[in-house]
């Protein structure tokens, strides 16, 4: 293996959030007991934004934003007024999980769900939190809420999920927090073999899995949304930026212009987060004006190749007052 190779801390806090708990660590759905805790900025977080907006769960499920960048301790509320969660009370994310876990010995990570009452962290398990709030909460899923996990794509959808996670999700990282030129090459080839990939896969199917959107989309879609604007700059990944790869790039266009994904993408924090909290890749925590984002409410043509993004559910409504992105294609 190269030196220097990048490698994610792996480890979370693995409650689960079920209708039927049978388990200690297992906590009941029920509305209103939890909030979300989701920083736009965050693709792994953003996942969560879309699936509760998809399936309508906005009304059991609050939402708390914190701001775009964050220092070593913990993500902030900065959007809030007084800097301060206004459900939560609390001005730093790490307070909810010291509450649960003094002392807490990893990184304060978004998203994660926190019990309201108790002030508590429940889950930070970004991999489950998405897979529970489709199977577990249906009893609140608003009607024609899509079924994202069509039992039998499921097989499939796990081996193409996990080739996503590895090679293109966290695959930019290893890219860009290579510690040496030998481990950066590995990193760099892997990942534009796996984006060759999905781009034959992509050519002649609408959406990952077929003619309809599944969780395997949400999970590819967070990535490209950055790509351009974030991954191939400051991660080095630049063989090709995403607007010239033709099948990704009317995929991209396609899920963006899909109502529950891109109003979740807020720009200007994406790119903030990065070039702001990166200051090992970028000293001066300089935030570039570019690149042009105006490309991604261009027709993507993507129709040509049939399905319905929503199987035989219906598109969300609109965006629930205060959770609109303020800053589109800034």
């Amino acid at each position: 293996m190269p030196g220097k190779e990048f490698v994610r801390d792996s480890t979370y806090i693995t409650d689960r959030i079920v209708a039927a708990p049978t388990a200690p660590d297992q906590w009941p759905v029920e509305p209103g007991r939890y909030r979300l805790i989701a920083a736009r900025a965050c693709p792994w977080a953003n996942r969560t934004l879309i699936v509760r907006r998809l399936l309508g769960l906005e009304d059991v499920l609050s939402v708390g934003l914190p701001g775009p960048t964050h220092d070593a301790d913990s993500w902030t509320f900065d959007l809030d007024p007084g800097g301060v969660d206004p459900v939560l009370g609390i001005h730093k994310l790490k307070d909810a999980y010291e509450r649960r876990f003094p002392g807490y010995p990893r990184g304060i990570t978004v998203p994660a769900i926190v019990e309201i009452a108790t002030g508590e962290v429940v889950t930070n398990d970004f991999d489950q939190i998405t897979r529970d709030l489709a199977s577990e909460w249906t009893e609140f899923q608003r009607p024609g809420a899509p079924d994202l996990w069509p039992s039998e794509l499921r097989d499939e959808m796990e081996e193409v999920m996990r080739r996503v996670y590895t090679e293109v999700n966290n695959g930019v990282y290893r890219c860009g927090f290579a510690g040496s030129q030998e481990a950066y090459d590995a990193a760099y080839d892997r990942l534009w073999t796996a984006l060759d990939w999905l781009e034959e896969r992509l050519t002649t199917r609408r959406f990952l899995m077929g003619d309809a959107i599944t969780e395997a989309d949400v999970r590819l879609f967070t990535t490209l949304a950055r790509f351009d604007a974030v991954y191939h700059g400051h991660f080095k990944c630049n063989r090709n930026k995403l607007n010239e790869i033709p099948a990704l790039w009317g995929y991209a266009r396609d899920l963006f212009q899909t109502p529950g994904f891109g109003d979740t993408i807020d720009f200007l924090q994406i790119k903030q987060h990065y070039y702001i909290v990166h200051r090992d890749l970028n000293p001066h925590g300089i935030v570039p004006k570019g690149p042009d984002l105006s490309g991604w409410l261009t027709p993507h043509g993507r129709e040509s190749l049939g399905g319905r993004p929503f199987g035989d559910g219906t598109p969300p409504g609109p965006v629930r007052p205060g959770e609109e992105v303020p800053n589109p294609l800034a």
